[in-house]
């Protein structure tokens, strides 16, 4: 309180209105979506003239975005569980061992956070058509796995770095095992790092289009590249519709995650000392 007074008027005035107008040019974008999809006319047009739900229901009947959504899922499930698993293995060994190459390891890793996903989309078509292999459903979820793991390793690691170690050296000196100490002491102390990597990487993997434009084919489309076919041939606001209801389900699950497990534990380092 007293640095706020101490602050010049001008920048005590100015700062939250500074603040507000970029809320308001980010979210100006959202609000315009989510009016445009209750647009009755087939055109998409701002503001409606009229209102209607007649494009939220062709969201959930047409047959694209149906097929599209179960690719989606699909390939989502898988791509999350591999990184969870492999991303925790990793973090583990980043955090706990000391090897040659170590930063090297890391900084490959998180890579996909700096290269543009349509470069990791583009190498991985060209080295399939290299070698002759078939673009299934393992094509994508190995791209989808390679772009959201630097999600699931940080959050792990931030787990690990609010982990206190004492508790595990407590138990191994009580006598349980090494699997007997990992499965009842570090799983579920770092239980709420590994559902927020999950729910991260399920995230971000549903969401993937750039780079699944590459490597999808038209049976292992997802929703999102199925989203970019419709738009070259549709202009009706059935898209806004199916964008409010991807801006509703995952502030949902956000909301969610922050309200039971708390992101500020799984995205910030906290003071244990």
């Amino acid at each position: 309180m007293g640095l706020r007074k101490s602050l010049p008027l001008w920048l005590r005035i100015g700062a939250p209105v500074l603040i507000t107008l970029i809320l308001a040019f980010v979210l100006l974008p959202v609000v315009v979506v989510v009016l445009a999809s209750f647009n009755e006319k087939a055109l998409l047009t701002f503001p409606p003239q009229a209102w209607s739900w007649r494009w939220f229901e062709r969201v959930f009947t047409y047959s694209d975005f149906r097929d599209g959504f179960r690719a989606s899922v699909v390939v989502t499930f898988w791509s999350s569980l591999l990184a969870l698993v492999i991303g925790t293995g990793l973090a583990i060994a980043v955090k706990r061992m000391a090897f040659p190459g170590k930063n090297i390891l890391q900084a490959i890793l998180l890579s996909p956070l700096v290269i543009p996903h349509f470069t990791v989309g583009l190498g991985l078509l060209i080295l399939v058509a290299q070698l002759n292999i078939d673009r299934g459903y393992g094509i994508v979820i190995l791209c989808h796995v390679i772009l959201v793991l630097p999600f699931v390793l940080r959050s792990v690691y931030v787990s690990m770095e609010n982990l206190d170690e004492r508790l595990e050296q407590s138990a191994a000196s009580l006598g349980a095992s090494p699997v007997r100490v990992l499965c009842t002491i570090t799983v579920p102390l770092l239980a709420p790092g590994l559902f927020g990597g999950w729910l991260f990487a399920a995230i971000m993997s549903f969401s993937e289009f750039t780079a699944s434009l590459f490597v999808t084919t038209q049976s292992t489309q997802t929703l999102p590249v199925t989203m970019y076919n419709y738009v070259r041939e549709f202009a009706d606001p059935t898209l806004a519709a199916l964008s409010v209801v991807y801006i509703v389900v995952t502030a949902s699950l956000l909301i969610f995650a922050n309200r039971f497990l708390g992101l500020g534990r799984i995205l910030n380092i906290e003071d244990n000392h």
